[in-house]
C-alpha cells in the first residue's frame, strides 16, 4: 500500500478524534470505556506535532503525535482495518531524522501488540512505570 504522511488539516480533527476514541476503547479493554472522550484528542495533543497517515485513496488511516522537545512519541493510533499494513511503519519513518535520531515512548504492558510493533522496529525497553491506565514500559529507539 502507498501511504501519504502529512500535517493535519482542519477537516481531519473529527476523524482523528474518532480514531483516538475508538481505538482506545477497543484496545484498552481493562479501562472503563467511560473514561475516554472525543474531546481527549485535542487536549492530549495540544502543543504536539501531529503526523497524519492517509491511504493513497485519501482515507485517514491514523496518526502519530510527537512532543519534539523531548523526542517523545506520545501516540501512534491506527484504525483497525489499516493495522499490519505498513501505516505505522510509514509514520515512524516520517519522524524527523529517522532513523538517525533517538526517540522514546511509553507503551502499556498490557498492549502487547503495540509493544511487539515497537520492538520489531528497533526500540528497546529502557524503563518502566505506572499510569492510570496501567503499568507501562519506556521504550527507546537508538540510532543505527
Amino acid at each position: 500500500m502507498r501511504w501519504i504522511i502529512r500535517p493535519p488539516r482542519a477537516e481531519d480533527q473529527e476523524v482523528l478524534a474518532e480514531i483516538y476514541l475508538s481505538v482506545r476503547r477497543e484496545t484498552f479493554v481493562w479501562v472503563d470505556p467511560g473514561k475516554f472522550h472525543r474531546e481527549d484528542f485535542a487536549a492530549h495533543t495540544n502543543g504536539e506535532t501531529v503526523f497524519v497517515c492517509a491511504h493513497e485513496s485519501g482515507s485517514v488511516a491514523g496518526f502519530l503525535s510527537l512532543w519534539p522537545e523531548d523526542d517523545f512519541i506520545h501516540m501512534l493510533y491506527l484504525k483497525p482495518e489499516f493495522q499490519g499494513q505498513g501505516a505505522g511503519t510509514a509514520l515512524l519513518h516520517a519522524l524527523p531524522e529517522w532513523p538517525q535520531h533517538r526517540y522514546r515512548l511509553k507503551c502499556l504492558v498490557k498492549n502487547r501488540r503495540a509493544k511487539a510493533f515497537y520492538l520489531a522496529h528497533g526500540f528497546h525497553v529502557t524503563g518502566n512505570g505506572a499510569s492510570p491506565e496501567g503499568d507501562y514500559e519506556e521504550l527507546s529507539f537508538f540510532p543505527v
